[in-house]
């Protein structure tokens, strides 16, 4: 087991580290929202140490103004609160109504659904005209999700990736949670013929087809292969909607790991277990939810424990997670992809700390800060369902590598570098990350899912050691969270 997990650490032990995370996060956001230009574009990634944009999609948006709301609810700082709810406001429309993208879980979760939770909290004053904005919001962007539907021989389908109706992503897993939130506040898609389209249905069978063709298993199908690696891109051949083979645009190749692909895995799959147990067996189990709109069984014969795709949500999550800490350095920051071809020359790497300034294969912080996250939810999962060893050993290594990551080097301790997580990796195959003269690979940058998920584990681990509620994407609509 490369990752050295720390059974010794706890949220409290961790909290002048988390403390001294948002004392700086607070300067770099402040120096965003002064500097930026919003005729630029969306910031996406750090140059030099100062954010600039990238003309792909703006997917980050929602990153940069979801990140003051996230400071807000750590320090209770109006200036954040005001920066977060205003750029919503102004900005933020137009990624409620995109239909291009597989985005809308980033987004529009970060900012509509914070203030949200927010608000259910008493953490923000009651407005009732205001919840109904955030809620109207929310409950669109779920189903324009949903409606980037491709459909697959077998009668089931997935929500496809801006490259077209043949992509599966493996990072629409954490983009689930908008056709979560939408599907709780009792939203449908509404189809030709007023056909009323289950979201949690089509949720459903998004998940459960990126566990069967994206995640692998080491046996039956994946008998050459290795268990919980996984594919950044599964295509389909979309006349007659059968899978054709493994592809990647960020990693190596389809037949590595990418590994922030790997960590949107992990995290998206231990989220929606979560929230899959606060659902009724009869949302559940309710025929316009089954995977192929049928049930195969009614509610009544399933045992109380039979809880409808969780044992798959399960496996994927576990065997991913298993994957992400025998393949990290020993601190636990992944380098970023398991197959980069220059790693045979760093020797026994996987035994020692993560080196981002090694000449070689760089690290990425970004997906150490996304995989943490997952890890401790996941261990919190199996911990409140009874697993206490095995959900321990993946909190535990969650909590390994926040001691790690919220830490120099990679925390961004420099006034000038408006980062916050150092050694983000964004697209190696199409060469957007900045290499500094004299290096041969990028390091010292940062991006903004990075720092948005570095904020995220922050708070959920602060929230904790507070004793405050535990913090879940969908608190601000259930009626209460699952147990820490």
């Amino acid at each position: 087991m490369p990752t050295k997990i720390d059974f010794t650490l706890t949220p409290h032990k961790l909290l002048p580290k988390i403390v001294r995370l948002f004392d700086l996060s607070g300067q770099k956001i402040l120096s965003i929202e002064k500097t930026w230009k919003p005729g630029r574009g969306t910031p996406v990634f750090t140059v030099k140490g100062k954010y600039t944009t990238r003309g792909w999609t703006e997917w980050t948006q929602g990153f940069q103004f979801g990140s003051a709301l996230l400071q807000f609810d750590a320090t209770s700082d109006e200036r954040f609160l005001e920066t977060g709810r205003r750029n919503t406001v102004e900005r933020m429309a137009t990624h409620v109504s995109h239909t291009g993208v597989h985005d809308h879980g980033f987004n529009n979760i970060s900012t509509y659904g914070n203030l949200l939770r927010l608000m259910r909290e008493g953490k923000i004053p009651f407005n009732e005209g205001e919840k109904d904005f955030y809620e109207l919001a929310l409950k669109v962007s779920g189903a324009v999700q949903a409606a980037r539907w491709t459909e697959l021989q077998g009668g089931t389908g997935f929500i496809h990736s801006f490259n077209g109706p043949h992509s599966l992503f493996i990072d629409t897993m954490r983009s689930l949670r908008s056709l979560s939130l939408s599907h709780r506040m009792g939203h449908v898609l509404m189809g030709e013929r007023d056909q009323r389209i289950s979201l949690l249905g089509r949720l459903m069978q998004h998940a459960l087809n990126t566990a069967r063709y994206s995640v692998y298993y080491g046996k039956d199908r994946d008998a050459y292969d290795v268990r919980g690696r996984v594919a950044h891109e599964s295509i389909f051949n979309v006349n007659d909607g059968h899978y054709r083979c493994p592809n990647s645009q960020q990693g190596y190749s389809p037949f590595s790991t990418w590994t922030r692909g790997l960590a949107w895995a992990i995290c998206g799959f231990a989220e929606q277990l979560e929230f899959l147990s606060t659902l009724s067996r009869q949302e559940l189990y309710g025929e316009q939810n089954s995977p192929t709109g049928r049930s195969r069984r009614t509610a009544k014969a399933r045992p109380s424990k039979d809880r409808w795709g969780e044992e798959v949500f399960l496996r994927a999550a576990t065997a991913t997670a298993d994957f992400y800490i025998e393949n990290s350095c020993a601190d636990g920051l992944p380098m970023w992809d398991t197959g980069a071809p220059n790693l045979h020359r760093l020797g026994d790497y996987l035994d020692k700390p993560g080196n981002p300034f090694n000449k070689w294969e760089p690290v990425d912080s970004s997906a150490a800060a996304i995989a943490a996250q997952g890890l401790v939810r996941l261990g919190n999962y199996l911990i409140a369902e009874g697993v206490s060893d095995k959900g321990r050993r993946y909190r535990q290594a969650g909590l390994t590598i926040v001691n790690r990551l919220f830490d120099e080097p990679y925390l961004s301790t420099e006034s000038r570098h408006q980062g916050l997580i150092l050694h983000s990796v964004y697209h190696r195959p199409n060469g957007w990350d900045y290499v500094a003269p004299g290096q041969n690979v990028p390091n010292g940058e940062s991006s903004m899912w990075g720092d948005y998920h570095a904020r995220e584990l922050a708070l959920l681990l602060l929230r904790e050691a507070r004793g405050e509620k535990y913090l879940t994407f969908f608190g601000c609509v259930a009626p209460e969270s699952p147990p820490c």
